[in-house]
């Protein structure tokens, strides 16, 4: 093995080790039975986990996350294809304006993102509730959606939906026919994604949330003023789900790209 690719493996190996260590270790002590976190580890114990979960409010966050993660997923993943499919078949004057403002959310600085939106849904009467949370994921959430479709409609040759025109299917009729199956590895792999995105997003939620409280936000709450671990059992679970469903996006992308 030459001496190059030794040294990348150990840069590899120690950014994950940065990156994954504090995670890891809030893990094992979710599982530890002393109060705070202090080596040695006390003896094995999901009574954090049991005690989490046994407050009602714990489970209205994480039905709140969820409401607005599969909600804020659909629409992104929705507005992203459309956006990647007009970039894909249309050509017009504005279109780098177009598509550089379809994909300017995620360069916004996430304060400024969230005071725009506490605003703006507020003068609509939307703040502080799941429909207003789902607005503000969707806006961030759908430019991911956009780059993943783009990516794989730049791998379909535009002369398939052109034949399925010239054969009778009408635009609709190619679309549903062609493209939407061309594109439903990306679709599901948007929707995983965009999904991560919306349940673990913290910052905006904690502007535009209100009493309808959020995962993220929620632990923000707990933490002030406590070292507690229900964090710990509270955060392996929403590290694992996020996990699974970026895992599951990235498996998708990889799929496709090799088709």
């Amino acid at each position: 093995m030459k001496p190059g690719d030794i040294l990348s493996r150990l840069y590899l190996a120690a950014l994950f080790a940065f990156v994954f260590a504090p995670i890891v270790t809030s893990m094992i002590f979710s599982f530890n039975s002393d109060r705070f976190p202090t080596v040695p580890l006390g003896h094995f114990t999901t009574h954090w986990y049991e005690t989490a979960f046994s407050r009602p409010e714990v489970w209205t966050a994480f039905r709140n996350s969820l409401i607005v993660a599969l909600s804020a997923a659909a629409l992104s993943t929705i507005l992203g294809f459309a956006t990647a499919y007009t970039d894909f078949r249309y050509n017009f004057r504005w279109k780098p304006a177009y598509l550089a403002l379809a994909l300017l959310p995620p360069t916004i600085p996430l304060v400024i993102m969230g005071l725009a939106m506490l605003a703006w849904l507020g003068r609509i009467g939307l703040s502080g509730t799941l429909p207003g949370i789902v607005i503000a994921h969707t806006v961030m959430g759908a430019p991911f959606a956009m780059a993943i479709c783009r990516m794989r409609l730049q791998q379909m040759d535009p002369a398939l939906e052109a034949a399925a025109w010239n054969l009778g299917a009408s635009p609709w009729r190619a679309m549903q026919t062609v493209v939407v199956p061309f594109c439903l590895p990306a679709l599901i792999s948007a929707f995983c994604l965009t999904a991560a995105v919306s349940f673990d997003e913290f910052v905006v939620s904690w502007f535009v949330s209100g009493l309808n409280k959020t995962v993220p936000v929620m632990i923000l709450e707990i933490l002030q003023g406590n070292v507690d671990p229900q964090i710990n059992a509270i955060g392996t679970v929403v590290f694992l789900t996020s996990m699974t469903l970026v895992i599951a996006a990235q498996l998708l992308i990889l799929k496709k790209s090799r088709t």
